[in-house]
């Protein structure tokens, strides 16, 4: 018996709109849930007496949401997207709920994992299934929406975190995921669309494990490189040989693999590669600025974490704003202006941030650094989010319209990739940038004997309270503005990283895809009422 192949041409609007509703929903809470212990960690730990391992709460969630993040891609282009789907809130849920009832940190970390898991499926398959959903034409403005929820959600998730601990229990910080991804399944739980297959699947198994075990490796290198271990040390050059032994072994396999989970083909679709490194670096940019913006806050302007959130809402009412434009506008604008205004913009908003220089007077002076630069920072927090929202949509519509429709999760979630990837990079290099430059600044901020005892890069952050405790004021000041003008010179260098990409959006073009053989055989089988079992 023919049945009728469900795509975006024929599918009832309205199903369309209520999937999208909980597709948004879903994503919405992976998003907040990767960044919400940032205000709440300390408090969970302490209260779990997990103190020695705080800081495994963000690193084994984005561990497994990155490892997983190729992985849902691929199969969503299998077997759907809607298993998959289900599958990552099923997952997220239960991480959730039992993170919440966790009564020590190994439970926790477990919980969090479980609930990277989840999200790595549930945000590369949310961004893939606009492609199943919309037209080539419509994609850019659900693109630009999904954009400003990712951008709501990473950036609101500390602050709705400290709001919730403090006002009620860390405890709900996860228990408020079920009601959301109950909702969420009950709105996608109508038939998506389906690709078409002939019926025969394969699993690369094998590149599957090389690829996660590469990922491991090396986000381990980034993560604790330059703390737990030198970045120059034995134990870094181990983790390089062993990161270049799994990619050579995993391009080798791919080349042979019968249905790749990164197919090397790719690497011709200059829209793809272009969109990727783009990515790569807007997520260094993003989550670099972010992070050490809401540290320049805390630590040298004085707010409270939770004052620190409000004021970080400058950058993502930017990001919103032109998220949304750019995916209403794509399509009579063209992709180019948007990959040039973003970043100059983000180069402009970081430059301005750079501004906020602060002497040792002022670090210890009450409210002084607040009133000569709460105005600044809001400013410059906006305008770099303004910046950020003009690429993020534009480069996933620009390469699921250049993607053939049976690879549509494969070559959006190589993108999702690269730029967790990014985001990842992002802390340690502008780390490395601040404390490379923090060695200078407190030489010519303290006294020889003070410099010699302190350590010359963040941690130096540490000693503040023991020298307020011995009213010792000048060395307070001095670290303080050390740190600062550390802080104002990763921003410009930060700023001229991201203005690199005004290159690749001068360049960037997007072509559409080559017919796709094996997809029209499908849908013709399909047509004639020559389908498979697994197909209707």
């Amino acid at each position: 018996m023919a049945v009728e192949q469900i795509t975006y041409k024929n599918i009832d609007p309205r199903v369309r709109t209520t999937i999208m509703l909980g597709l948004c929903l879903a994503m919405l809470a992976a998003c907040f849930d990767g960044t919400i212990v940032g205000t709440i960690g300390t408090v969970i730990a302490q209260d779990l007496n997990g103190l020695g391992l705080y800081s495994w709460m963000a690193t084994a969630y984005m561990l497994c949401e990155t490892i997983m993040i190729p992985i849902a891609g691929k199969l969503s282009d299998i077997y759907g997207r809607k298993p998959l789907f289900l599958i990552g809130l099923a997952l997220f849920m239960a991480g959730s709920v039992v993170a919440g009832l966790s009564t020590n940190m190994e439970m926790f970390l477990v919980c969090r994992a479980v609930q990277g898991l989840g999200g790595g499926i549930l945000i590369p398959v949310a961004t893939a299934a606009v492609a199943d959903l919309y037209s080539p034409r419509d994609r850019p403005r659900m693109q630009g929406l999904l954009g400003a929820i990712f951008g709501v959600g990473s950036g609101v998730g500390p602050l709705l975190g400290g709001y919730i601990a403090e006002y009620i229990s860390w405890h709900w910080c996860f228990y408020i995921n079920v009601p959301i991804a109950i909702v969420a399944v009950f709105l996608t739980i109508k038939k998506f669309p389906a690709p078409a297959s002939d019926g025969e699947v394969t699993i690369d198994v094998r590149g599957i494990s090389l690829l996660s075990l590469f990922l491991l490796d090396i986000l381990l290198l980034i993560e604790f490189g330059g703390s737990e271990f030198e970045w120059v040390s034995a134990t870094s050059g181990a983790m390089v040989a062993i990161a270049v032994v799994l990619m050579v072994l995993f391009v080798y396999v791919e080349r042979r693999a019968l249905n790749p989970i990164l197919a090397p083909h790719l690497i011709r679709n200059r829209t793809v590669v272009m969109g990727a490194i783009f990515m790569f670096i807007f997520g260094i940019g993003m989550m670099g600025a972010m992070m050490y913006a809401s540290m320049f806050a805390i630590s040298v302007i004085g707010l409270t974490t939770l004052e620190a959130g409000e004021w970080s809402l400058s950058l993502v009412v930017g990001m919103m704003i032109t998220s949304i434009s750019s995916g209403f506008l794509l399509n009579r604008t063209g992709y180019r202006v948007w990959l040039i205004f973003g970043p100059i913009m983000c180069f402009l908003g970081l430059w301005y941030l750079s501004g906020m220089v602060v002497d040792a007077t002022m670090a210890v002076t009450p409210n002084a650094v607040r009133d000569a630069y709460m105005g600044r920072y809001l400013l410059g927090n906006f305008v770099l989010g303004l910046g950020l929202g003009c690429m993020m949509s534009v480069i996933m519509a620009a390469v699921q319209n250049s993607s053939k429709p049976s690879e549509m999760g494969m070559t959006t979630s190589s993108v999702n990739l690269v730029r967790s990837i990014g985001a990842t990079m992002g802390t340690a290099i502008f780390a490395m940038i601040i404390n490379a430059r923090l060695s200078s600044e407190l030489a010519s901020h303290l006294s020889e004997e003070t410099f010699a005892v302190l350590p010359h890069d963040t941690g130096v952050l540490n000693y503040l309270t023991q020298f307020i405790s011995q009213s010792d004021w000048a060395t307070v000041g001095g670290i303080l503005a050390a740190f600062s003008n550390s802080v104002d010179f990763a921003f410009l260098a930060g700023g001229t990283i991201l203005l690199v990409l005004v290159v690749i959006g001068v360049l960037f073009k997007v072509k559409p895809p080559e017919v796709d053989e094996e997809l029209e055989a499908a849908k013709r089988r399909i047509e004639t009422g020559e389908a498979s079992e697994s197909e209707e």
